[in-house]
């Protein structure tokens, strides 16, 4: 990933304005978000990522906010704007599910939020169904397995994730490290329900699934129901090793 940082002040080109304050730009809120910057000790921005927006491109994009490359006293961090529309007032309850997911070491590192701004750890990775696509066969069994790991230990403190039934854009696969990310709509409020929502997102009626199937022998489809269902009827340490051993894994 090539990193070309600006100063923050590019914000304030019309351009750019857009990436502060997605989708509705007010000037008035462009000079509100850039004083909480300055207060964050943000310095730079650098639009480089996987997902393209006009000309620029950034880490990612979601319905509560976008995320840039920036830095942060020197280091480079994972920046998360919150959109103009996004249907929660601030950033502070998403900071705190990042935390308990950090607790358990699972997720990028937080390091600090304001009201419309989460700083991260910038994890650098590709999406799984994209390094999947280019993996080996023998790569992805310990990947897929530490995934359904971090599933297990989610599912063990109550935080559901929300969203792993689209699993190829919840996980970041890096040389030295992957993890779940992205935990804006997830909650301690439901019943957790991680390690089953990702075995069928990884294995069964995903893109994701198609790929892993195309490189690695996977149990019928049956079957895999069949070890979903006991590991949500116990909820146990054991029932999740039948799980992973059953998936051949």
């Amino acid at each position: 990933m090539t990193d070309h940082f600006q100063p923050i002040s590019i914000f304030k080109k019309d351009y750019y304005k857009k990436f502060l304050a997605f989708p509705t730009v007010k000037e008035s809120e462009i000079e509100k978000r850039m004083v909480e910057l300055r207060k964050l000790g943000v310095t730079h921005i650098s639009f480089t990522g996987p997902l393209q927006i006009d000309k620029c491109n950034i880490l990612g994009k979601g319905y509560v906010g976008m995320v840039v490359l920036a830095k942060k006293s020197g280091k480079i961090v994972a920046l998360k704007i919150r959109r103009t529309d996004s249907p929660r007032k601030n950033m502070s309850d998403e900071a705190k599910l990042l935390k308990i997911a950090n607790e358990i070491n699972i997720g990028p590192r937080f390091i600090k939020n304001s009201k419309n701004f989460l700083i991260m750890e910038f994890i650098d990775g590709e999406k799984i169904i994209d390094w999947a696509k280019k993996s080996k066969s023998k790569q992805l069994c310990p990947v897929i397995t530490n995934v359904l790991r971090e599933c297990y230990l989610l599912d063990n403190v109550g935080l559901d994730h929300g969203e792993l039934s689209t699993i190829d854009k919840h996980v970041i696969v890096g040389k030295n490290r992957n993890t779940i990310i992205d935990f804006e709509s997830s909650s301690t409020k439901r019943v957790s329900s991680n390690v089953s929502a990702a075995t069928q997102a990884i294995f069964i009626g995903t893109g994701l699934a198609k790929t892993i199937r195309k490189k690695i022998q996977v149990p019928r489809r049956d079957k895999i129901i069949r070890l979903v269902r006991n590991y949500k009827k116990l909820r146990t340490e054991k029932s999740f090793d039948d799980l992973v051993q059953g998936l051949k894994l």
